[in-house]
């Protein structure tokens, strides 16, 4: 008899949760993880003083709270407290009040202008639905529960981001707003099916306040942990797997890894066409993100922006198109568009009276180019003074994002582009995009629908069909 039903290679959010739903499944399951701590991009540590507390990768979690699957879970029993902000958004403008999305749609129409129900009549619909088409579009595509809804979406999400706003919204404050929301696309934002992030995420801030895990990210895989191993399932760390020779004996394999580490470690295990295939995954643009330690809040030059989990630094919603396209391109932006977290403000990362944050922004695949000053460039424009509270800082190129979880190969955090292409065919075209031709392996990863996020969905729908075949 095998050790083992299941074995998963990796504990990353997607890795853990497939693990869970087995062995919620009466499946005896052993999780394998390189690092000697567990998490993937979830994991939190003193990055750059002691007492400074910095997530590593991921750090606000609109996605996690609302997952589907997570919510059937009981991580609370297990330690997961959410922390919430007072807003999900703060996108600062040059000369003019920051635009804020709040999780009333009233209230965030109240700062738009002249677009405040062209706004309303955007999202309302889905905000009022919002857990149906969660439900729908978290996951591979199949017939959807709730058909007419996801129509509707798709209808609007399958446009361009730059396309959708500048034909929904006459003023820059909007078009910026939902700029700043598709950015976590990492597309072009003049890309078709560009929309559909921006939308998504323009959504779920009105469905909730987009949170924070109190303690850090890591608290999220530890939560994670804790339920499996109370299932039964068990860890070992600081194992490389380099060859399924490796691994203990079971009926199935799960990886929850890249395409390209799927196919080096099951090497002639899977047939040399599809590890070709596995070998074209386009993994898209990179990241580069700082972390600072600050002797103090960030000084907004608009201090609402001190409400918002996430500050969209980029301007308008011409300069984040630029921006985005540039990395796109292989350019460099001299004005890059910023994912800002400032987690310190809600959650106590740091000592009295301190702070943490983080920016990240998207470069060319693999670049090598020094992003920081034009990162606290971008951060000084819109917060006079930032600069002169920096205590410590700490830098994460491309090639550091992928020393440190092999799955960032050039620095590509989500798990690979979220083009049209790869919207439901990650990590090639199949009609169960989590099988592989060989019955015993899956892949489970953010290389599959729906792509990345730390939500564990493509865990979960990963085990599910590996479930049939033990």
């Amino acid at each position: 008899m095998p050790d083992y039903d299941a074995v998963v290679i990796g504990s990353g959010p997607n890795g853990l949760s497939a693990a869970i739903e087995l062995a919620r499944n009466g499946a005896k399951v052993m999780v394998l993880e390189g690092h000697e701590e567990i998490g993937g991009g979830t994991r939190t540590a003193e990055l750059t003083l002691p007492g400074f507390q910095h997530d590593y990768c991921s750090a606000v979690h609109p996605m996690g709270v609302l997952s589907p699957y997570w919510k059937a879970l009981p991580l609370a029993e297990h330690g997961l407290e959410w922390v919430y902000s007072q807003a999900s958004v703060a996108h600062p403008l040059d000369d003019e009040p920051a635009v804020m999305l709040y999780r009333s749609v009233e209230q965030t129409m109240a700062n738009l202008g002249e677009d405040a129900a062209a706004w309303k009549k955007l999202v309302q619909p889905f905000v009022n639905r919002g857990e149906a088409l969660l439900q729908d579009s978290l996951g591979p595509l199949s017939l959807p529960q709730n058909p007419l809804l996801l129509a509707r979406f798709g209808l609007k999400a399958m446009r361009s981001a730059a396309g959708l706003a500048r034909s929904k919204f006459q003023g820059d404050r909007a078009q910026a707003l939902f700029a700043g929301c598709a950015g976590h696309s990492v597309l072009p934002l003049e890309m078709r099916f560009s929309a559909a992030i921006g939308l998504m995420f323009a959504v779920t801030g009105h469905m909730i306040d987009w949170p924070v895990a109190k303690g850090g990210s890591h608290s999220i895989t530890k939560a994670l942990a804790s339920y499996f191993e109370s299932l039964g399932g068990e860890i070992e760390t600081g194992k490389w797997v380099q060859s399924l020779s490796e691994l203990p004996s079971s009926k199935v394999v799960l990886f929850d890894t890249d395409p390209l580490q799927l196919a080096s470690i099951a090497d002639d295990s899977l047939p040399e066409g599809y590890r070709k295939r596995l070998r074209k995954y386009h993994y898209g643009p990179g990241a580069f993100k700082v972390d600072w330690a600050l002797d103090g809040p960030i000084p907004w030059n608009d201090s609402q922006c001190r409400l918002a989990s996430t500050v969209h630094v980029g301007g308008t919603l011409a300069e984040i198109a630029e921006s985005e396209k540039a990395a796109w391109e292989g350019r460099i932006s001299e004005k890059p568009f910023l994912i800002l977290c400032q987690q310190s403000e809600f959650d106590k990362r740091s000592p009295q009276g301190q702070h943490t944050a983080y920016a990240y922004c998207h470069v060319p695949h693999g670049s090598e180019v020094d992003m920081t000053e034009r990162i606290e460039n971008q951060i000084e424009r819109f917060a006079s003074g930032f600069k002169d509270l920096i205590l410590a800082k700490h830098k994460t190129s491309p090639d550091d994002f992928h020393r440190y979880n092999p799955n960032y190969l050039g620095g590509a955090i989500t798990g690979g582009a979220a083009h049209f292409a790869q919207l439901f065919t990650r990590p090639v075209a199949r009609m169960n995009p989590y099988t592989t031709p060989n019955r015993r392996l899956f892949i489970c990863s953010a290389a599959t629908p729906p792509g990345g996020g730390v939500h564990g969905m493509c865990g979960y729908h990963a085990a599910k069909t590996a479930l049939k075949r033990i």
